[in-house]
């Protein structure tokens, strides 16, 4: 089902702080990476104790994080199993947020950003061994690397922004319908203003050094 255009700000203090706790943000990435799985199946992946995870899934499945899904074992099923729910999920802008929600944030976003970095070089890392031997396949030159600067305004920041989701909305499917051979592609896009007193801007000059790079190591 295509996202609700805009998406859903969370606004909540409580779910926002809910989020931001680095065992749940672990936890999240671990059900999108690997798929649904039990509070002990998360306990041995992240060497927590079951006590933990369930604490943590329970907090996160009560904002719609995570949800309880069917049993991926048939010897486990008297256990619970959690998948993460995605969706559209949206930050007040920092004009909007309060004291409160800048710290959340910044703690949210420190995490997240030291993650994503982390996972990037990871699986890179273990594409480039696969690659110099046994089991080596196309993936290994799945890694899309791409920097750019666009001179922009603030609405078309926006639009370019809605573009992309719409992009990625437009991939979305379910399980169902995912041809043989696909796999889970993780995207991240960062996209930030320069100084206000961009002097290269106001020279005139092109900003247009976009480039792409497919790395396989």
């Amino acid at each position: 089902m295509p996202e609700k255009p805009g998406g859903t700000e969370i606004t909540e203090l409580a779910a926002l702080k809910a989020l931001a706790q680095p065992r749940r943000q672990q936890i999240l990435q671990h059900l999108t990476l690997h798929g649904p799985a039990t509070s002990a199946i998360l306990a041995r992946a992240l060497g927590l104790n079951t006590g933990a995870t369930s604490y943590h899934l329970r907090e996160l499945a009560r904002y719609g994080f995570v949800a309880d899904t069917v049993a991926l074992e048939p010897g486990a099923r008297r256990a619970r199993w959690w998948r993460a729910v995605p969706g559209d999920r949206r930050f007040p802008p920092p004009s909007r947020r309060t004291p409160g929600m800048r710290v959340v944030m910044d703690e949210l976003n420190r995490h997240a950003h030291a993650a994503d970095l982390a996972l990037f070089e990871r699986l890179q890392r273990e594409s480039g061994a696969r690659a110099d031997g046994p089991g080596a396949d196309e993936w290994g030159d799945g890694h899309a690397y791409s920097r750019g600067s666009l001179r922009l305004t603030l609405p078309e920041l926006h639009e370019f922004f809605e573009e992309y989701i719409a992009l990625m909305n437009r991939y979305k499917r379910p399980d169902t319908e995912t041809p043989p051979g696909a796999r889970t592609v993780h995207t991240r896009l960062l996209a930030f203003p320069g100084p206000g007193d961009d002097a290269h801007g106001r020279e005139g000059a092109s900003t247009d050094d976009t480039s792409r790079e497919t790395d396989a190591s």
